[in-house]
C-alpha cells in the first residue's frame, strides 16, 4: 500500500516537472516571437526613415516639371521620367530629331537642377540610368540595339552639344543602357512602350536590402 502511495507522488512530481518544462518552454517561444516581433517592426520603423529622403526628390521632380511645363510622365513612386518615343525620335529611327533636342534643352537643366539642389538630394541619388525602351513589334536582338542606340544618342547630345550648370556632377552619375522590349506588351505593338526613360537608383532602396537581409 505505501508503495503505491509512494508511486501515486512519485507520478504526481513528475506530472508537476513537466508542466514546468513545458512552461519554460512555452515562455521562451513567447519571448522569442517578442524580439522577433519588435526586431521586425525595428526594421519598419527604419525602412520608413529610409523612404523619406525619396518621396521628397520625386516629389521635387514632379513639381518642377509641372512649374516648368514640361510635359512628360513621372512614376509617383520610383521617380521614373517617361519621355515617348515621338517627342525625340521618328520611327525606327536614332538620331534625336530637332525638337527632341529642343524638349531635351529644356528638360535636362530642370531635371538635373532637382538632383543638385539639395545635398541629401544630391547623396540620395547614386545614379541615373538613361534606358531605351522599345515596343514588342520586330526582333528582339534589333529592338534591343535600336534601344541602346537611342538611350546612347540622348547621353551624347547631353554631354557633347549642350551646355547647363550642372553638366559636369551630372556625368560622374549617369549612364546609357538598352533595355529592348523587355517591359513591352508583348501581346500587342503598344507605341507607349517606346520611349526614352530617366531612371533614378536611389542609395536609400540600396539600404533597405541590407536592413532587410539583417532583420532576416
Amino acid at each position: 500500500m505505501d508503495d503505491f502511495i509512494r508511486g501515486e507522488i512519485d507520478a504526481e512530481i513528475i506530472e508537476d516537472d513537466d508542466s514546468s518544462i513545458y512552461l519554460s518552454i512555452g515562455d521562451l517561444m513567447s519571448g522569442l516571437l517578442m524580439f522577433f516581433a519588435l526586431l521586425f517592426i525595428t526594421a519598419l520603423l527604419q525602412l520608413a526613415q529610409k523612404d523619406v529622403p525619396k518621396r521628397v526628390v520625386i516629389g521635387n521632380v514632379v513639381g518642377q516639371m509641372k512649374s516648368n511645363n514640361i510635359n512628360v510622365k513621372v512614376n509617383p513612386e520610383t521617380g521614373d521620367v517617361s519621355i515617348q518615343e515621338s517627342i525625340l525620335f521618328a520611327k525606327g529611327s536614332t538620331e534625336l530629331k530637332p525638337e527632341g533636342k529642343a524638349f531635351l534643352r529644356r528638360f535636362i537643366p530642370v531635371y538635373s537642377g532637382v538632383i543638385f539642389s539639395k545635398p541629401e538630394f544630391e547623396q540620395e541619388i547614386s545614379r541615373v540610368v538613361i534606358e531605351g525602351h522599345t515596343s514588342s513589334d520586330g526582333d528582339d536582338k534589333t529592338n534591343l540595339q535600336l534601344s541602346l542606340l537611342r538611350s546612347s544618342s540622348v547621353y551624347n547630345y547631353i554631354f557633347y552639344d549642350m551646355n547647363f550648370p550642372t553638366k559636369a556632377p551630372l556625368s560622374q552619375k549617369i549612364l546609357a543602357a538598352g533595355r529592348g522590349e523587355i517591359e513591352s506588351d508583348k501581346k500587342l505593338d503598344n507605341p507607349g512602350d517606346r520611349k526614352v526613360v530617366f531612371r533614378f537608383q536611389f542609395r536609400s532602396d540600396e539600404l533597405k536590402k541590407d536592413i532587410l537581409k539583417t532583420s532576416l
